[in-house]
């Protein structure tokens, strides 16, 4: 197994013969290094280096952050693809509640691999947060499949995907927070007690 260093100033982990002449994450000379034991199990790190959450939550982020900007671009400019926009609006606003789901089981694999548990204070305000944003995704993806998108409802869609906005900006400050927090050790899975009949 190869010899890891680790930047003393910004934490950065790498291999020593990978290291060149100072520190990839924050520039500084390679003096600053020092030997790195890794202390999570190889199967925890495994789990988390595919990088599961942070790939799946960009689809719901982008979803989030796209739909108001669409609604902004068609009233600005009525008469360019409007019908077309329109129609891309409306997929996802329908599939953003799908997407948002997908992150939150993603999320929790990669917070109990990472916590060994989701009861910890920053989890439990992640899933409470996602709950809130999956809930109002969820209403209005059925306000666009039960009426389109009509003057009378668009505006509540609006403020239903401004609140999804909101709520997807506070979690990834958390998220940020616990990008490179793991507890060491192994990881120990629950087992079940078998119960004589």
């Amino acid at each position: 197994m190869a010899e890891l260093v680790r930047c003393r100033p910004c934490g950065y982990v790498i291999q020593s013969d990978k290291l060149g002449d100072v520190c990839p994450a924050c520039g500084l000379p390679r003096k600053v290094f020092e030997p790195y034991r890794e202390k999570v199990s190889s199967n925890r790190l495994f789990v988390l280096n595919l990088d599961l959450h942070p790939i799946v939550i960009h689809f719901s982020q982008t979803f989030v952050g796209a739909i108001p900007l669409l609604f902004l671009f068609t009233a600005i400019f009525p008469n360019f693809y409007a019908d077309e926009l329109t129609i891309v609006n409306k997929v996802m606003i329908i599939t953003l509640p799908l997407t948002l789901i997908v992150a939150l089981f993603s999320g929790m694999i990669d917070g109990y691999t990472r916590f060994k548990t989701l009861k910890t204070p920053m989890l439990f305000r992640k899933i409470i947060l996602s709950g809130i944003v999956i809930i109002l995704s969820s209403i209005a993806s059925v306000l666009v499949i039960s009426d389109g998108l009509t003057s009378k409802n668009t505006f509540i869609v609006i403020l239903l995907i401004i609140g999804c906005l909101v709520c997807a900006v506070l979690l990834g400050l958390l998220g940020k927070k616990l990008l490179n927090v793991i507890l060491p050790g192994k990881m120990f899975f629950a087992k079940r007690a078998k119960v004589k009949k």
